[in-house]
């Protein structure tokens, strides 16, 4: 069951070959005697989870038209709001926190008659790149759990790479489903801007934000897509006209698929197995009948800059909601209001979101925001122009999707601006909007996976999947988190036996 993916998973207990419960406690039982070791998971809804999972075993046995994905357990980062259970978006400030009400999302899934079994972990308010500043503490990364999952949404990967849960949302807004995609050795999309809801998503920057899914291989990915993207009424900011609809292709060619690839993107600070790894990517591409030409990425030195900017301004306005007075985190041994306020911040944020909010406080104050938030917004402008025209030329771009792999937890923590330089390939794709898939291409020398994405034009999320398909079909990266959940190495620190830790040696040189 475990080396299932999600759409197998759900075709057995359609054909009745699986129970639901039966797919649900399995799945419950692996998170028991594995999150220990990984903590990818906040909270778990065992008795909820087992509830549902009964009651949708009597439309299996009714012979009701069930969805492709019908039966398969879903794991939400814990920024996504579900009613009655807690969302903390890993802070003390949201302890204790029980929404009343489900995000888009949420609802989506289980009408398609998917089940929520729990929550994950992640960088406080989705403010980091490492999964290392949440309170309850680090993700580790299953291939080495002395290694960061990536970030924000590093428990979304590091529960899919070793088996905990078939499928998990996310959410990206600088690269924070396609980093720990990339450092966990699984695949990940990150939609168009406005192509899934963002109703009931914990904002930290709204302009940037978007919700999307992480699987073992693309094909579960776009299902789960098509379950969640579409229009809302409640989120303004969702225009798209309806839901994408993926069909299922055998195809093996991109015959006729012009691709670009920015060679400025493999210019100092890139590790040398990365590079060729995504290099070797390409070429495999290329021989699938792509077309791949270079070109120079143009406003590379801007976008982190422009990034961050950006960002931490949303962030400082988004979090000023969180005062001890509404909900959240409050201290009650303040005696005036400006104390409250002062204590419950200074408690309930941890650094890394006191430093943002304190940056973005900074650029949009009077005498600086012309000169810091009105440059930042016209480099983002420019930077779609950019796309546009890159767009006129190409059907998409590849590119790595981090300049290194997974390092070592506390590595980076005392050095900010060398984790932030970490999102430079990524932070592009959500300034502009545009979607993007990250998917498995190779290991590095320490057996650590290495991750690549290829980015479209806005809501060219089919051609996205079918280039990913095609490059899946081809290859078995996308494979070698079986690794993970057949040797169990990486998270134990043993294997059973040696026939055991030859499999896992194996498939990490594949």
């Amino acid at each position: 069951m475990q080396n299932m993916n999600a759409l197998e998973l759900s075709a057995s207990i359609k054909s009745k070959k699986l129970g639901v419960a039966e797919v649900v406690g399995a799945y419950l039982d692996l998170i028991e005697k594995k999150d220990k070791q990984l903590n990818a998971f906040v909270s778990v809804s065992r008795e909820m989870a087992l509830t549902r999972a009964a009651a949708l075993q009597k439309r299996v046995d009714s012979g009701d038209e069930l969805a492709a994905l019908f039966g398969v357990p879903v794991a939400l980062k814990d920024n996504i709001s579900t009613s009655g259970i807690e969302t903390t978006c890993s802070s003390k400030m949201l302890s204790g926190y029980i929404p009343v009400f489900n995000a888009t999302v949420v609802d989506r899934l289980e009408d398609a008659g998917m089940i929520v079994v729990g929550k994950l972990n992640m960088d406080e308010f989705a403010m980091g790149g490492s999964s290392e500043t949440g309170i309850l503490g680090p993700v580790r990364n299953p291939w080495d759990t002395t290694r960061v999952a990536g970030g924000s949404s590093g428990g979304s990967a590091a529960a899919v790479a070793c088996g905990e849960i078939p499928l998990s949302l996310g959410s990206d807004t600088g690269g924070s489903i396609r980093q720990p995609c990339s450092f966990c050795g699984v695949t990940g999309i990150k939609p168009t801007y406005g192509a899934v809801s963002r109703y009931g998503l914990v904002a930290y920057a709204s302009s940037l934000d978007q919700i999307g899914p992480i699987g073992k291989n693309i094909n579960d990915c776009a299902a789960m897509l098509s379950i969640i993207s579409g229009p809302d009424e409640k989120d303004s900011t969702c225009v798209i006209d309806k839901p994408f609809r993926f069909k299922l292709s055998d195809s093996a060619s991109l015959n006729g698929t012009k691709i670009g690839i920015p060679r400025n993107y493999f210019e100092g600070g890139i590790d040398g197995d990365v590079k060729q790894a995504v290099l070797d990517a390409a070429n495999e591409l290329m021989s699938a009948g792509a077309d791949i030409v270079e070109f120079d990425m143009p406003m590379m030195d801007y976008m982190i800059p422009a990034y961050y900017v950006i960002a931490c301004a949303e962030a400082s306005s988004n979090l000023s909601r969180y005062d001890g007075m509404k909900y959240g985190h409050r201290n009650h041994d303040a005696s005036t209001l400006y104390d409250v306020y002062r204590a419950s911040r200074s408690e309930g944020f941890g650094l890394e979101v006191k430093r943002r909010i304190m940056l973005g406080s900074f650029v949009l104050s009077s005498g600086y925001y012309d000169a810091f938030y009105g440059k930042a917004l016209r480099a983002r402008a420019l930077l779609k122009n950019a796309y546009n025209r890159l767009f006129e030329s190409f059907d998409m771009i590849i590119s790595p999707v981090a300049p290194t792999t997974a390092y070592r937890i506390g590595e980076n923590v005392e050095d900010p601006m060398k984790m932030y330089m970490g999102d430079i390939y990524t932070v592009s794709v959500n300034l502009a909007g545009l979607p993007a898939v990250a998917l498995p291409c190779g290991f590095d020398g320490r057996g650590l996976p290495i991750g690549f994405q290829l980015i479209g034009r806005a809501f060219s999320e089919e051609k996205l999947v079918e280039a990913a398909r095609v490059y899946q079909h081809r290859t078995d990266w996308h494979k070698g988190e079986d690794s993970v959940v057949r040797g169990q190495g990486a998270v134990d620190g043993s294997y059973e036996s040696r026939e055991e830790r030859e499999y896992a040696d194996s498939s990490r040189r594949r």
